[in-house]
């Protein structure tokens, strides 16, 4: 999974640049940071390939999924580094989409209404829910 913070860095002058982590959990649920990367700002399907090539090129031969954020061309670059990864959408953006289709008087409810969805233990409590 891909998280990004955005501190001030020194580079001639004072910025806020992009910095990515790489993390990855293992099917026994250790987590690990694989890596960190400084974005310009542009970072696109080509940015994520050379990350991605960075990591399996340090060792992680095999991913089963991948969580990210929808970047359009995003699962094309993991099928051509990991061919049998599954990409899948971060909850949080799937969320945050939902919450655009919607008007804001409605955000309340709606917000109330899918809590008991994502926090579900399953995908049969979630379907109840």
């Amino acid at each position: 999974h891909e998280v990004c913070a955005r501190p001030k860095v020194r580079d001639g002058q004072v910025a806020n640049r992009p910095i990515y982590a790489a993390i990855g959990v293992t099917v026994n649920g250790e987590k690990d940071i694989l890596g960190l990367w400084a974005g310009t700002g542009g970072e696109g399907a080509k940015f994520w390939l050379s990350v991605l090539t960075d990591i399996r090129n340090r060792g992680v031969k095999d991913v089963f999924f991948l969580v990210c954020d929808g970047l359009k061309g995003l699962p094309d670059a993991v099928g051509n580094v990991w061919p049998l990864a599954t990409v899948q959408t971060c909850i949080i953006h799937l969320i945050r989409n939902t919450f655009r289709l919607a008007g804001r008087q409605d955000w309340d409810a709606l917000r109330r209404d899918v809590k008991p969805i994502y926090t579900a233990v399953n995908a049969a409590a979630a379907r109840t829910a």
